[in-house]
């Protein structure tokens, strides 16, 4: 079982209810964005340099899951504060 928000659900029912269509634009946006970015050519030199490159992959995935879990949870903190129609106007 998992608490969020006070309410309370298993995982297969998260799972269930998971927007499909959103998680596949989340993963091709930061997927194309990722590319070249310095991330990647970071994750390049190191494992160029290194004996070990699963230690490289594992590190490297385990920092974009962690900037990515602050990201998530700094937009659930800010849309307390600001209307979803302001976001809407700031892209544009």
């Amino acid at each position: 079982m998992i608490t969020y928000r006070g309410k309370s659900k298993t995982v297969y029912a998260m799972i269930g209810t998971m927007d499909w269509k959103l998680l596949a634009s989340t993963f091709v946006a930061i997927f194309v964005a990722e590319l070249g970015d310095k991330t990647q050519l970071a994750a390049l030199s190191l494992s160029a340099g290194s004996s070990s490159k699963w230690a490289v992959f594992f590190g490297s995935a385990l920092a974009l899951v962690a900037t990515s879990a602050i990201a998530v949870l700094a937009g659930e903190a800010i849309s307390r504060f600001v209307s979803p129609s302001c976001f809407a106007a700031s892209r544009g």
